[in-house]
């Protein structure tokens, strides 16, 4: 028992040797971090563009009378758009 509390004496004096370490970030992050912004806002700007092609083709496909593929188009951006707007989410999830 007398050991076990030696040994936890030690512990606790070596920790309180170590200070509070403040985090840092890494050289150059502000450029990687602008360049994720970038990033981001091209991958929002692309799913608008893309529902809004595949609405007006919907549409040209309608009224033309022509076979429904602009369907699929629609639920692929959609799709697509879930999944990039929600990576965000899953990587502080794995991270963390």
């Amino acid at each position: 028992m007398s050991m076990l509390l030696a040994v936890h004496d030690a512990y606790g004096q070596l920790l309180a040797q170590v200070g509070n370490p403040t985090p840092e970030a890494p050289p150059a992050s502000d450029k990687l971090l602008k360049l994720v912004r970038y990033f981001t806002w091209f991958v929002l700007l692309s799913g608008v563009l893309g529902i809004t092609y595949a609405g007006g083709r919907f549409a040209w496909e309608k009224w033309t009378g022509g076979g429904l593929e602009s369907p699929k188009m629609v639920a692929g951006a959609m799709i697509g758009g879930i999944i990039a707007t929600s990576a965000g989410t899953i990587m502080n999830a794995v991270i963390t």
